[in-house]
Parts: C-alpha cells; structure tokens; sequence
C-alpha cells in the first residue's frame, strides 16, 4: 500500500521548509531510511529520509518550494500501484534558488523553471550547499576551484575547509595589497551585515521565552577532582576518537538526576504541567551563525560511551548543515556548555516549550581549602535556569544538590 510522505516539523517553532532538492526521481527504487530529498530550515539543511520501501510513484511538490510542516511532499508504493494524488497545501510558494544550489538533474513534477539569481564569478555555476557557499563567502574561498565531494559532486562545508587548509593557490582570493607587520589594514566605514536565517530564529525564539517565562537561577559549584581522575583512567583505555568528554559525564550525570526531579523534566500547557516519560537532554553545538541543540535519547539508558559517540556524529552532522530530523527533535531538558572557553561563570535562557536548562561553565584547577588547609582541587561552577510557573528555587537547588551527589562520586554513574 502506498505511503505518503509529509514535511517534517523539525521543532515545535517550525512552520514551514524549503525543499530544496528531490535526491530521488519518480520511477526509482528508495528503501526505508534512504533520503529522499533536502530540505532547509530557519535552522539548517537537513536530509529527509523514506519512511517506506517501494519506488517512488509521485512527487508532490517542485524544488524550490517553501512548505508548510506536515504537508504531503511524496508517494512511495509499489510500481505500477495506482494512488491518488494527495493534495498540496495551496499556501505553498516557490522561492528563488541560486543557481549552485539547483541541482543538475530536473526535477519529475511539471512545474514552471525556478527563477535563477544571478551568480558572481567568484560563486560560479557549481553545486554548493548553503553552509558551504556561507563559508567560502566569509573566507574568500572560490568555489569554482572546489572539487565536491557531496551527492553529485555537490560542494559541501568540508569541501572548502579541504581546500583552505591545503593552500590550494586558485582557491583562496588573496588581498590585492599586501599586509607587512602583521597588521591587518583598519577600515573606518560602517558595515552592514545581514543576519541569517538561523540567527533570525534564534532571535524570534529567545525574545519569546524572556518575555513570557519567568525566569530563576540557582548557581552551584561542584567538586570534580575524582570525576577528572575517572575520565583520564578511562580515556587511557579508549582510541583517540573514542576519548570520553567531561561534558559526556555531565550529560550522564544530568539524566539520572532528572529522574528523581520529574518536574524539571517537562512542561507547562495551560493550567497543566506534563512531565515527560523520556529524558531526552538536548546539547547546544556551535554551527556558523549562531547554535543549534542536539537531542540524546534516553540519556539515562544509555552509557558515556554511547552518550559521547551520539553527539560527535549529530554535531558533526550539524556543523556539516546536514543534520536528520531525529537529531534535532523531541529535547526535554537542555544543556549548554561554554566551559572549553574558558568560562568561570553564565546563564542560560529557556529553550521552550521545555522546563529548564543548565549553563557549564569550565573545569578548573584553583586553590582550595578542605580541613584548613590550602591545597589545589578541581571546582566547576553550573547554573540552572528554570521556568518559575513551573518549579520554585527550593526544587531547583534539590537538583543541583543531586547532580554533585553524581559528579562528585561518578562511580555512582557506572552501577
């Protein structure tokens, strides 16, 4: 039976996508799991994967479509099966694609050409992913000179890190004047700098929490002297890009703790607070232009080793624009972690619809006193966020009083 396939909602603040390329045509052979097409977000490019196996019988909308979450977008089902077609959203509309984002084989639907922007000589008629064009553009990269290792030769981000650091001569635009001194020439005119679309998002979203979560913070200092030693007794046994983080152990630690605070776990709905079954903790990654929060499933169940496995892939994946819809999708409690930044201290805001989140400030060897003496120890300070409708200080303490109770005697974590 055939199986429609739908835009997907990447996040509760998602209304609509860009579907930016079919990757299968009508007539192929898809199996489940196997992309179907990309699609772009206010937050990245983001690969839509078959939720059936069969061959592809419709494709509902053209490339260069914005669509709204939830709409139909294709029909998978067995050759020669006979479907009728479901209906589009009518609020669909097309939008200019840059020639390298169009993609080299034409779209199955008959549609009327997408409009095409003019591109500049450094750009070039080549196949490039958004992040990848963002990053060229920002480092003089010119993508002409690009070999692509994405589907279809598409330039992708690692791409053009490829040929930065290798110093390929044709690929870097070099300033005209040359700098002596190792002084960079100062310009005294104003410069005006588009936001994109994910700093935009990040806008629209926090302005909304500030303004209608009332916020609270508790700030706690943890001792991490024999969670530093487990970690360097652990990594001694794993290859170089297995090492676990410091950030793994917290994450570990953070889920158990939820469990025993259900309450931070969750959310408000009109007069109701739902506490959600899964503790799905969210990890906020770096990616040009601003943050994005992948989601670790059940971080409870799972082992460090797993933990950590799971966000180097999907924070790969996100730097690389390239996240999947299940990594980005269902957090119920989020982390945010400056701490390789040498930070001693901040605070986070709310990533709704969730309950709290914990800003990690750095690891740090300080002069300490225990017993009346000054000796070194490790100390890391944490500050917890949360939504005052929902919890009160008393709870949140109780919270960071558990998380120490797992930090300090990370043992506790492994049994």
């Amino acid at each position: 039976m055939a199986e429609t396939i739908s835009m997907p909602k990447l996040g509760f603040d998602m209304a609509e996508g860009l579907l930016v390329r079919w990757v299968k045509q009508v007539g192929e052979n898809i199996n489940k799991g196997d992309i179907l097409a990309e699609i772009e977000t206010d937050k990245a490019t983001v690969e839509v994967e078959s939720s059936a196996t069969g061959v592809v019988l419709q494709l509902i909308v053209d490339q260069g479509t914005m669509v709204p979450v939830n709409a139909p977008i294709a029909v998978v089902g067995q050759a020669g099966e006979k479907v009728d077609t479901p209906v589009a959203d009518s609020g669909k509309q097309k939008v200019e694609v840059k020639a390298d984002e169009k993609p080299a084989a034409p779209s199955a639907p008959t549609a009327a050409p997408v409009t095409q922007a003019s591109t500049s000589a450094e750009s070039g008629p080549v196949k490039a992913s958004p992040l990848a064009r963002k990053v060229a553009k920002d480092n003089g990269v010119n993508l002409t000179s690009v070999q692509g290792t994405g589907p279809g030769g598409r330039v992708v981000r690692k791409d053009v890190e490829s040929a930065m650091t290798s110093g390929q001569p044709s690929a870097v635009s070099r300033p005209s004047t040359p700098i002596t001194n190792y002084q960079l020439p100062i310009s005294t005119e104003d410069k005006v700098i588009a936001t994109t679309k994910l700093r935009q998002a990040i806008g629209r979203r926090l302005v909304e929490s500030k303004q209608t979560i009332p916020h609270f913070y508790v700030t706690h200092e943890y001792k991490m002297d024999a969670l530093m030693d487990m970690r360097k007794q652990a990594n001694a046994y794993l290859p170089d890009n297995e090492k676990l983080s410091v950030n793994d152990f917290i994450l570990k630690a953070v889920a158990l703790s939820l469990r025993q605070f259900p309450n931070l776990n969750a959310t408000i709905k009109g007069n109701e607070v739902i506490q959600f079954g899964h503790v799905n903790v969210g990890v906020a990654v770096t990616v040009p232009g601003g943050l994005m929060t992948v989601v670790v499933k059940d971080t409870d169940q799972k082992s460090m080793r797993q933990i950590s496995s799971e966000v180097k892939t999907m924070a790969g994946r996100a730097r690389d624009g390239k996240v999947k819809p299940e990594d980005v999708d269902g957090s119920t409690f989020s982390t945010s972690n400056l701490g390789m930044y040498d930070v001693e201290e901040f605070i986070a805001i709310v990533n709704p619809p969730e309950a709290a989140i914990l800003a990690i400030s750095s690891a740090r060897e300080v002069p300490v006193v225990e017993g009346g003496q000054i000796k070194p120890g490790w100390r890391m300070k944490a500050t917890i966020s949360v939504d005052h409708r929902i919890s009160d200080g008393a709870e949140a303490a109780q919270f960071m009083q558990a998380l120490a109770g797992f930090l300090e005697n990370p043992v506790r974590m492994l049994v």
